[in-house]
């Protein structure tokens, strides 16, 4: 009767220590999605960038200083 016990405990405790493991294993919930930005097109070089890392001037988008210095001249 104490072996029947004993081997029960043991199997059960191995059964908690895998559901255990598994749950350590999964992937933590995905965050929320990152919101779109609008995209512009340098005026210069036609490339597409984010409008908060554009530089503004004159009405038009610039993807760098020397590109809106080059455009005005």
């Amino acid at each position: 009767m104490k072996l029947i016990f004993i081997v029960l405990v043991v199997v059960v405790a191995l059964l908690a220590l895998r559901a255990y493991q598994r749950a350590q294993r999964r992937p933590p919930p995905a965050s929320a999605p990152a919101e779109s930005e609008d995209m512009v097109k340098c005026v210069y070089c036609q490339v597409n960038l984010p409008r908060s890392e554009a530089l503004y001037s004159g009405r038009q988008f610039y993807c760098c200083p020397e590109h809106r210095q080059r455009h005005q001249q």
